[in-house]
C-alpha cells in the first residue's frame, strides 16, 4: 500500500516529460517525449541491433521481437519508455523505472523513493562532443525534479567500461557486483546531492 501511494505513476512521467526541455547555450535544445510504437519502432529497431547496443540483450532481433519486448515492458507498469530530443531530432531511448518493483530490488533492500533508468543513445552522423554526458546530465535532472525521487539506481553491466566512466563522473557510487540471468552488473547508487557536486551536473551550469 505505501509503494501505491507513493510510486509516480507512468503517465505522470509522460506528461512531466511532454512539457520538459533543456537549451544549452551555443550548444542545443533537449526534450522528451513518450514513446510511440508507430513513430519510434522502426528507428529503435535499427539501433539495438548496432555493434555497440549489444548490452541491451536485444542484437539480432526482429522488429516484432522489439515490439512485444517493449509491449511487455509498458504493460508491467512499473516503467516509463520516454523519446530524447535533441534540437528536434530523436536521440536517445530512455526507460525510467521504479525500483521498488524492478528486479534489482532482489538484490538489496529499496527505499520507496528509489528510482532508476536505463539509456540507449542513438548513432549520429555529426557527432557532436560532449553529447552522452549532456543527455546524462538531461536525464538526471528530469528525474530529480521530481521531489519524490531521492535516489536513483543504476546496474550496468561489468564489462561496458565507458557507462562506468560516465556513471562516475554523474556522481554514482558503486556498491557491489550482482548476477542477472543475462549479465554481471555492478550496483550504484546517486543522491541528489552526489549528483549536484559531480563533474557531469557542472555541464549544466
Amino acid at each position: 500500500m505505501i509503494v501505491k501511494e507513493t510510486k509516480v505513476p507512468i503517465i505522470e512521467w509522460e506528461e512531466k516529460a511532454s512539457s520538459y526541455s533543456k537549451s544549452i547555450e551555443n550548444y542545443g535544445t533537449f526534450s522528451l517525449r513518450p514513446f510511440s510504437f508507430e513513430k519510434d519502432l522502426e528507428r529503435l529497431h535499427q539501433w539495438v541491433n548496432l555493434p555497440y547496443a549489444k548490452y541491451w540483450q536485444l542484437e539480432n532481433s526482429s522488429i516484432e521481437t522489439v515490439r512485444r519486448t517493449y509491449q511487455e515492458i509498458i504493460d508491467g507498469g512499473s516503467t516509463a519508455v520516454l523519446m530524447g530530443e535533441f534540437n528536434g531530432k530523436t536521440s536517445f531511448l530512455m526507460e525510467l523505472y521504479y525500483v521498488p518493483e524492478d528486479r534489482v530490488n532482489e538484490h538489496f533492500s529499496a527505499d520507496i523513493n528509489d528510482y532508476g533508468f536505463h539509456i540507449l543513445v542513438g548513432p549520429s552522423e555529426t557527432p557532436v562532443k560532449g553529447f552522452t554526458a549532456n543527455i546524462f546530465s538531461f536525464i538526471m535532472e528530469f528525474m530529480f525534479s521530481h521531489k519524490k525521487v531521492e535516489r536513483i539506481v543504476v546496474e550496468p553491466d561489468v564489462e561496458n567500461e565507458k557507462i562506468h566512466t560516465l556513471n562516475k563522473k554523474a556522481g554514482f557510487k558503486y556498491q557491489k557486483m550482482i548476477s542477472f540471468p543475462e549479465k554481471e552488473a555492478y550496483l550504484a547508487f546517486c543522491t541528489r546531492n552526489d549528483f549536484h557536486i559531480s563533474e557531469v551536473f557542472q555541464l549544466a551550469l
